[in-house]
């Protein structure tokens, strides 16, 4: 996308685990950039504005729902478009981790690198899926959602846009059994997709959506489950709010309020109130 100015507030980060990719989150409204090009792939979006991008011969114009998905060595400038500029989110995935994802949704093992068909391309629904692993990987709560939701836009990307055909997935069920015991003895742990698909024997696309098949749950979603079960035992013995926060996984009592609520209706203060069984502090 755009090299940083000093005009243009912005964050650089890397991902926790997931091959550690390079990101970035940045309002561009200044100065036109240079043609550079990227040895990774460049893969991002446009949440607000628009600007122009000239890339593979033609002056184009990228702006508020559109991706940007540049291959490796293609020249490229950008330009805000209009005094408002645009705001976006990129990342920078290497040739090796967009191959291995492509190996994985295919599973096949002999596979070129993948070539996205168009630099430019609207898809609202795959830049708000990529919105939210962008921004879970930037807020560093939780590693293992963040691999998940990038692994699985990363492949819908390949599969709408790069024409990978993905291969059929079965329910894998002892592969997955093992995964669940595994999510019960580590659940409040900050464990990677890499772990568990370790754990099962498969690539990590594969885990995922077999794992979902089989449970009707992302692993992730499993997981913040199990949390939020041992979170009720907590809170039936009238255990303090950020003690159990610490106890069972989540990063802090309002992350572990925002999702026991989202699953049991109420917060863990007022569960707490209704079922314990002594006065509490």
């Amino acid at each position: 996308m755009r090299a940083l100015e000093r005009t243009d507030p912005a964050h650089f980060f890397v991902a926790k685990s997931f091959d550690q990719p390079e990101f970035v989150t940045a309002s561009v409204s200044s100065q036109r950039q240079a043609p550079h090009s990227h040895e990774t792939f460049v893969i991002g979006g446009i949440s607000e504005g628009y600007g122009t991008q000239f890339i593979r011969g033609s002056q184009r114009l990228a702006g508020a729902g559109d991706l940007t998905l540049y291959n490796p060595g293609e020249v490229n400038d950008c330009a805000p478009g209009g005094e408002a500029g645009f705001d976006y989110r990129v990342s920078y995935p290497s040739v090796d981790m967009i191959k291995r994802v492509a190996k994985e949704v295919s599973r096949h093992s002999r596979i070129g690198t993948p070539f996205f068909k168009a630099p430019i391309v609207c898809d609202p629904n795959g830049l708000a899926a990529f919105t939210v692993a962008h921004r879970t990987i930037e807020l560093r709560r939780d590693t293992l959602a963040g691999n998940e939701q990038l692994i699985e836009v990363y492949a819908g990307f390949l599969v709408r846009h790069a024409e990978i055909v993905p291969a059929f997935i079965g329910r894998e069920q002892g592969p997955i059994e093992r995964v669940k015991v595994m999510i019960g003895d580590r659940c409040t742990e900050d464990i990677s997709l890499a772990e568990l698909a370790a754990e099962a024997g498969l690539s990590r696309f594969h885990l995922i959506r077999a794992f979902q098949r089989a449970t009707g749950q992302t692993p992730h979603a499993y997981v913040i489950n199990r949390r939020v079960e041992l979170a009720k035992v907590r809170l039936r013995a009238g255990e303090k709010l950020s003690a159990v926060a610490v106890a069972t996984g989540f990063s802090d009592q309002a992350h572990m309020t925002r999702v026991f609520k989202a699953r049991v209706g109420v917060t863990p203060g007022v569960y707490r109130a209704a079922v314990a069984p002594q006065p509490f502090q």
